[in-house]
């Protein structure tokens, strides 16, 4: 998930978008040139401690705390460990927002 980043007055030297979630996971991957196939063992020596924003409001768990809450031990592609871990940054976001000041927190940097 992907949220557009407050208007700078007409500086555009950012990020067009804020990444968060599995599309902040995939960026994790590309930037660390990840193979597949892959087991969590694996992805734990090489990713375990890099922490992803799992909301807009850049709150964050580490890519080891979320291989803990899957079943799953290997993957044979990026789009199967992506699929896999999906719930479970959803479900981190959504019991981090418990109403609806923090929902419209997350949508506006504050």
């Amino acid at each position: 998930m992907a949220v557009r980043p407050p208007d700078d007055d007409g500086l555009d030297d950012g990020p067009d978008t804020v990444a968060f979630g599995i599309a902040a996971l995939d960026a994790r991957l590309t930037d660390r040139e990840v193979t597949f196939p892959t087991d969590v063992d694996s992805l734990r020596r090489e990713l375990g401690g890099a922490e992803v924003p799992y909301n807009a409001a850049g709150n964050t768990m580490t890519v080891g705390d979320a291989l803990e809450r899957v079943p799953k031990q290997r993957f044979e592609s990026r789009q199967e460990l992506l699929n896999v871990l999906h719930p479970v940054f959803e479900e981190k976001r959504a019991s981090s927002s418990t109403g609806i000041l923090a929902r419209l927190r997350s949508l506006m940097p504050i």
